[in-house]
């Protein structure tokens, strides 16, 4: 029998309502089978819905579950740091006063407070350049030349997401791909730019130390680079803003001396958005993943 269940629907990565990307959160999703998940993640036809669970984990605070109309992810960037905020909204207590745990398909995830955001700490990713048969028909499908390509890699930190870099934020803009074509290749394609700048004219060469010049006298909240991800084999033919990506595209970037250990990435620009990821290498290493979050719609929903 449906029962009446708290939920909350959260923008993320915006601190303005409807410039961000929206995650439907079911704050008790206790008792709901696989096909109710997936049926509601249909209906709400968001590019995620997640489902709040007792954690099964030590040390988690609690579980997340997490689904695309058209299936379930084992992680998602957005998803974790909107369903993070709608929890604590909720009254949610963390077990540890300096970090929330959530459990997830992927593992545990860490997040912390930095001052009124969230962050996650990114998950490993793995990194494998793609086969040049499959490149070449990403490539079609994106309705790109291969020489607008600068680098390009598939990127695995739960989702998998095949990467371009692209020369310029201008170029990634002018993408109009075929969606059909990449739902047949079975792929989700994430591409990237550096942002452009009168201010700043090193900042379109390939190198860290010109991005770091570049970073260091603009805004501390102006974007690096222009970021799009196209979903169209999990329902989702442009999602307006994207952790995972931004998250696994950090580590493969900064790791390659492309990018600097802090910067700020746009995304949803295209779809008349303004997502702003706040990306951060620690000391350790470790990649943290925020922005801000704001609630949109609280209440309850028939489940």
């Amino acid at each position: 029998m449906n029962s009446h269940r708290p939920f909350a629907q959260i923008d993320v990565f915006t601190a303005v309502p409807g410039f961000g990307n929206p995650v439907a959160v079911v704050l008790d999703g206790r008792g709901l089978d696989d096909a109710a998940m997936q049926r509601f993640a249909r209906w709400t036809n968001l590019s995620e819905t997640t489902f709040v669970l007792p954690p099964t984990e030590a040390g988690a605070d609690y579980a997340l579950r997490i689904f695309t109309p058209g299936g379930e992810l084992p992680f998602a960037g957005h998803p974790t740091l909107g369903s993070c905020f709608a929890w604590l909204a909720a009254g949610g207590q963390p077990k540890s006063s300096d970090q929330i745990v959530q459990q997830c398909a992927k593992g545990l995830v860490r997040i912390r407070r930095e001052g009124g955001r969230l962050a996650f700490a990114a998950p490993p990713s793995s990194c494998t350049p793609p086969a040049p048969a499959l490149l070449a028909r990403v490539a079609q499908a994106m309705n790109l030349r291969s020489d607008q390509i600068l680098r390009a890699q598939l990127l695995d930190n739960g989702p998998v997401w095949l990467t371009l870099q692209m020369d310029s934020a201008d170029a990634v803009l002018a993408v109009e791909p075929d969606h059909t074509q990449l739902a047949a290749l079975g792929y989700k394609v994430g591409i990237l730019g550096t942002c452009q700048s009168s201010e700043n004219p090193l900042i379109s060469r390939s190198s860290r130390e010109a991005q770091a010049f570049a970073s260091s006298h603009q805004r501390p909240d102006a974007p690096l680079i222009e970021v799009r991800a196209f979903a169209a084999a999990t329902g989702v033919p442009e999602d307006p803003v994207t952790g995972s990506l931004n998250a696994s595209l950090a580590q493969w970037l900064i790791g390659e001396n492309e990018l600097p250990d802090a910067y700020v990435a746009s995304q949803g620009t295209a779809l008349g958005r303004e997502g702003r990821v706040h990306v951060q290498r620690d000391e350790n290493g470790q990649v943290w993943v925020g922005g801000d979050c704001v609630s949109c719609i609280e209440g309850k929903v028939l489940l």
